[in-house]
């Protein structure tokens, strides 16, 4: 037989499995940087410290690493870093926290159990020198999770306040006999006959915050290990975020803090910047006696003070170095509309050089809200959170990490002017963030989606009409290292930013809501019309960076180009834009994506036969509307915790509110606190892609997480059913003990090489042995 004219035997899915999966690991492996600290060693150097996390797939864990270097600076725009050879695993740390000298670093570690204790270890540079334990009769877990966590050392470095879940609240306890009066406070003791009974139920903060207790403020003695809950703070309020005021001698000692209300009922807090809040002082306990406590019950209207009565939000607190600011981010456009993520506002409070405290403090506007911005002008603020220190020496600029369409960029805001620059090089489809500063210099993550991560650091150069004001130098590291296979299938891809026009932009609509909205392209350099993935975001109010993203690079290496829609909605684009969705999910959305594909189409980069589509949550949304509104576009669909049937959904989710704005619009906002009335639920059902299932004919892959509180199980599984009874094809990918965004490693490790088998099966791709 000729060899030559043998026709290869097509690859099994297992065989597709056991190559991806290969691939997959590859990508899988490479680490992410979390944070970066830099301490002062020499006059001529500085020490560095890098956290960096990396996923262990066998574990189903992601390991904390720390590397560290020295960083010397060889002219004013030179610099050179000098790694350790290894980095070193700091098994099971929850939390690390250096002091403000750098002369300590606290090492926080959350309880295994509901028995064991939280740990709290003060390092200085040659050994431990104190470890405590605080037992869960004090308090629970020190919240870690960016959003109520809140961990600041006091400027003497003697206090450290925190945010940690309040201790549980005392339940009935049973004997033989019955009900066992006043021992609700007494650990019950099986052996003799006792019980704990279950109590009144406690509202949590939803998705990712299910089971966990309201999170509350203390402060620890480093010396003696003695820690007391912060008192006067009531228990309605959730507390997080908090930082020590500037410290006047003959004054209070305060600690500053963000609020949430729980007075009424909970709603989902993760993804949503929507809750109301605003920041309190309250006198920081002394840790001495009686004598203080007397003084308190006396000036008992002084002891905690709303500072921003006059805004709706107020988050993430920094005071200037000087102390003389205290500046906050402000989200106050996502609560006003009731959507869950919007334009961010940045505000100023002067602090009294007296330390004393008045609710009536006036509030300066730095930032405010941008409606619709000029091609090629600041479009508005977009952070998740701001630095801890962000401040250059003048003690008036911060460096912020922002959203800038479809990409993250730095800015310089100075805060008694209000003017904003973009510092980080213009290129849209690179993506930066700040990791530390270094005085009047930055150490920056610098990323695009074709690109790994590389450390940039940024001198700050005299402003002239000739020179850009900030040079980026590159700093060669050992972290992102990748294989060689990474390397080369990187090196074929290329990446652009397209501009979408809209389509039939109807009359009466806002000026910002007609501009071009952008898509994510990543594509092979050497190949056209590869098959194609639209990969679409959840939210919708959030947005899609042109940053590097393991997942998406393994799906390029794969073969596919990809199609990344920031559809209107999205963050980063201007207000008016933004709050043109609300109401007309399932329509306009649908249209933007829609009108993208066409766009590649007509661009002669993507092959109509060959369109696949995936999204989590909205994205899922999306995804299940696509295959029913436009049966005939894609040849497969992977819907990750997608919603299905808003009716379903508004009864079973934590942020009920979600299901009434994106359906209704933002004038409908409070109408989750009644049940939904015959009329809604139609509504609802009408704007679901449910109501399109009987068109559908793309075989779809389900990846639903069984601990979903935000969009749970039942609303994917009612649609994958009804699918496969109508004979399309389906597979549901089941995870137990994953949430909504399915975080652990091995889910999304699973997720993503299920996607690229399903897709391959019906592109009929051709899958390189990566063995």
């Amino acid at each position: 037989m000729d060899m030559q004219n043998q026709i290869p035997t097509p690859a099994t899915e297992e065989d597709n499995y056991a190559s991806l999966s290969n691939l997959l690991q590859e990508f899988t492996t490479i680490p992410n940087i979390d944070k970066a600290w830099l301490f002062n060693s020499h006059s001529t150097s500085k020490a560095g410290m890098f956290s960096i996390n990396q996923p262990d797939l066998v574990a189903n864990k992601t390991k904390k690493l720390m590397l560290s270097c020295q960083i010397f600076k060889e002219s004013e725009s030179s610099v050179n870093f000098l790694w350790a050879p290894f980095p070193i695993e700091i098994s099971g740390v929850s939390l690390i926290i250096p002091s403000p000298s750098g002369s300590k670093l606290l090492l926080i570690w959350n309880p295994k159990d509901d028995e064991s204790p939280c740990r709290f270890e003060i390092w200085s540079q040659s050994r431990m020198e104190k470890d405590f334990h605080i037992p869960q009769s004090l308090h629970g877990s020190v919240y870690n999770d960016r959003w109520f966590e809140g961990v600041s050392w006091n400027l003497d470095e003697t206090f450290v306040a925190y945010v940690a879940e309040e201790p549980s609240l005392s339940k009935p306890e049973f004997r033989d006999a019955g009900y066992k009066k006043g021992g609700g406070c007494v650990p019950a003791d099986k052996n003799c006959g006792t019980w704990k009974g279950q109590g009144d139920l406690e509202e949590d903060w939803g998705e990712t915050y299910a089971g966990k207790r309201r999170p509350a403020l203390f402060v620890i003695n480093i010396s003696s290990g003695e820690v007391q809950a912060v008192k006067g703070i009531d228990r309605s309020l959730s507390v997080g975020q908090v930082v020590w005021a500037p410290f006047h001698d003959g004054s209070e000692q305060y600690l500053v803090f963000v609020g949430w209300s729980g007075e009424k009922r909970k709603v989902g807090m993760k993804y949503c910047s929507n809750r109301p809040c605003a920041l309190y002082a309250v006198r920081a306990p002394h840790h001495d006696s009686k004598s203080n406590e007397q003084e308190i019950n006396s000036t008992q209207e002084w002891y905690i003070l709303n500072l921003t009565r006059t805004i709706s939000s107020a988050l993430f607190p920094r005071f200037s170095p000087n102390g003389k600011f205290l500046v906050f981010l402000s989200a106050k456009s996502a609560v006003d509309s009731g959507v869950h993520n919007a334009t961010n506002s940045l505000h100023r409070i002067d602090w009294p050089t007296d330390g004393k405290l008045h609710q009536s403090a006036k509030m300066y506007d730095i930032l405010p809200v941008v409606t619709s911005a000029e091609e090629g002008c600041f479009p508005g603020l977009y952070c998740t959170t701001i630095h801890n220190n962000p401040w250059l020496l003048d003690n008036s600029t911060m460096i912020i990490s922002s959203i800038w369409h479809s990409s993250e960029v730095l800015l310089s805001v100075n805060v008694l002017s209000g003017e904003v620059a973009h510092i980080s090089p213009a290129d849209p489809s690179f993506s930066w963030n700040l990791l530390t500063l270094d005085g009047n210099n930055i150490i920056a993550i610098c990323s695009s989606p074709v690109d790994v991560p590389q450390i940039k650091y940024g001198t700050f150069t005299e402003k002239s009409k000739e020179s850009i004001p900030w040079s980026w130098s590159d700093i060669s590291s050992p972290m992102f290292r990748c294989s060689d296979k990474v390397r080369s299938s990187l090196f074929s891809l290329k990446c652009s930013i397209l501009k979408i026009p809209i389509k039939e932009a109807c009359q009466g609509i806002a000026k910002g809501a007609s501009n071009p909205f952008e898509a994510i392209f990543v594509s092979s350099k050497s190949k056209k019309n590869d098959p194609l993935i639209v990969i679409l975001h959840g939210g919708p109010h959030d947005v899609s960076l042109s940053c590097f993203s393991k997942s998406w690079a393994f799906l390029s290496s794969v073969g596919y180009s990809l199609l990344i829609v920031n559809y209107r909605g999205s963050l980063g684009f201007g207000e008016e834009a933004l709050q043109s969705l609300p109401g007309k999910v399932g329509c306009q959305d649908v249209n933007d994506v829609l009108s993208a594909i066409d766009e590649v189409i007509k661009l002669g980069v993507a092959s109509p036969s060959k369109i696949t589509v995936m999204g989590i949550s909205h994205g899922g949304f999306l995804t299940t509307h696509l295959i029913g509104q436009a049966p005939d576009k894609f040849a497969a669909a992977a819907a990750i915790n997608p919603v299905c049937n808003l009716a379903l959904m508004v009864g079973t989710t934590d942020i009920p509110d979600w299901c009434y704005v994106e359906a209704f619009g933002t004038n409908s906002k409070h109408s989750f606190t009644q049940a939904p009335s015959p009329q809604h639920l139609t509504l609802f059902y009408n704007k679901s892609p449910i109501s399109h299932l009987s068109k559908v004919k793309a075989p779809t892959l389900f990846l639903l997480g069984a601990k979903d509180v935000r969009v749970p199980i039942y609303d994917g599984l009612q649609y994958a059913r009804a699918l496969k009874e109508k004979g399309v094809d389906v597979k549901t990918i089941m995870f137990p003990n994953d949430v909504h965004g399915l975080q652990r490693p091995q889910s999304e490790f699973e997720c993503f090489l299920n996607i690229a088998v399903w897709f391959n099966k019906y592109c009929k791709l051709q899958v390189k042995d990566h063995t």
